[in-house]
């Protein structure tokens, strides 16, 4: 449900001040203990950031997805691993039991998703099924009114603190590529499913992935989500909406770090004047701002396409093919208009520089962005 427009400013303002006043200052902190502080998390729960996307009639806030993208552009001028805390839930976690759940199953769930009570995690990435993610290899047996799941899934995120996982598994392995792949609400706790150790990554500290193995785990038949063999659907519908949220995040980090470039750049000075004043700086600043403007039309108008209805897998995937790589130009950019100074940890770019290198990985690569748009432009006529 799209929002009048004074509510909206209002929940956009409440969101900026929120990171302002909250988040930023203790991102160092953060990035130190690997952890965001539990208090924090519950002023996200108290503020809705868990339930952005959960309809109303589920305790959600049921925002369209253009108002998503307006603030996930403000979550992004904090630090990635924030919005990682409440990420899953509001995105590849929930929004295929949204979309594909039966009224019992979105009753039993959505409200303590919204809430942030539960934690959702997606289970799809395998250690051989990546960007071919129709090549899923765990499997799930039908017996009885239950389905048998065993395989295992990789850099799965959210994994330690998840309650409820939605696992694509193989129900036909005769079945070629996504044909076979059907999709299961998998409630953390199940005999035989265990979640590994965090792993130790290049940024985004305080927001962790995991290793899962479902060894031998019985599931409810009730809790398969959409009919046998649709999982790769869903996993491809929740994606496309998945895409944008991640494309609105790295504009706003994308405007967090030009501004920041803005600041220390009227400040600091070389020659006797502003480093500002220098042409070669200016051009940065130029080519940032530019290319920050173009993602950020690019994600509202396909968000503004998708609240009408229409199809976006083309257009979810330019934007985050576009922003993604965007936001890794800028980041280079401010590290060079810091300079020294952006290198060392004290200014918080390089750690940013670092954070946004994982936006041109998942959800897709851009590699398979390239790919999807390629398809569909060729299906389109162009």
């Amino acid at each position: 449900m799209a929002l009048d427009r004074e509510t909206r400013d209002q929940l956009l303002d409440m969101v900026a001040r929120f990171v302002a006043e909250r988040l930023r200052p203790i991102e160092a902190q953060v990035a130190e203990d690997d952890a965001v502080p539990e208090a924090v998390i519950a002023e996200m729960r108290d503020l809705g950031l868990f339930g952005l996307s959960i309809p109303e009639e589920h305790g959600g806030l049921g925002l369209s997805m253009e108002d998503e993208a307006l603030v996930a552009v403000e979550l992004g001028r904090a630090s990635p691993a924030f919005r990682s805390v409440f990420g899953t839930n509001v995105g590849i976690g929930s929004q295929g039991l949204v979309m594909f759940g039966t009224d019992a199953q979105k009753a039993r769930w959505l409200p303590g998703i919204a809430s942030g009570q539960t934690v959702t995690s997606f289970a799809l990435t395998e250690p051989e099924a990546g960007s071919d993610s129709a090549s899923v290899q765990t499997r799930a047996v039908r017996d009885g009114d239950d389905y048998v799941l065993t395989g295992s899934k990789r850099f799965i995120t959210n994994a330690g603190k998840a309650s409820l996982f939605t696992v694509m598994a193989r129900t036909d392995p005769d079945a070629k590529g996504g044909s076979g792949v059907s999709a299961f609400l998998v409630p953390a706790g199940l005999p035989g499913l265990h979640v590994g150790k965090a792993e130790k990554k290049m940024g985004q500290q305080g927001a962790h992935i995991h290793d899962v193995t479902f060894d031998g785990v019985r599931v409810p038949a009730e809790n398969r989500l959409g009919a046998e063999g649709e999982g790769f659907k869903v996993a491809m519908q929740v994606l496309d909406r998945g895409r944008l949220h991640i494309a609105a995040v790295c504009v706003g980090v994308a405007e967090r770090l030009i501004a920041d470039c803005v600041a220390y750049a009227s400040e600091r000075k070389q020659f006797g004047q502003p480093i500002a004043s220098f042409q070669l700086i200016q051009a940065m600043l130029a080519d940032s701002k530019t290319e920050a403007l173009a993602a950020r039309a690019l994600v509202l108008e396909t968000a503004r396409k998708r609240d009408a209805g229409e199809g976006v897998t083309l257009e979810a995937a330019a934007a985050k093919l576009f922003a993604s790589e965007m936001v890794g130009r800028v980041a280079d950019r401010a590290v060079q208009i810091f300079g020294g100074a952006g290198y060392v940890a004290d200014y918080g770019i390089e750690r940013l520089y670092r954070d946004v290198r994982i936006f041109r990985i998942y959800e897709g690569t851009s590699q398979i962005q390239q790919l999807v748009i390629a398809r569909e432009t060729l299906r389109r006529g162009g």
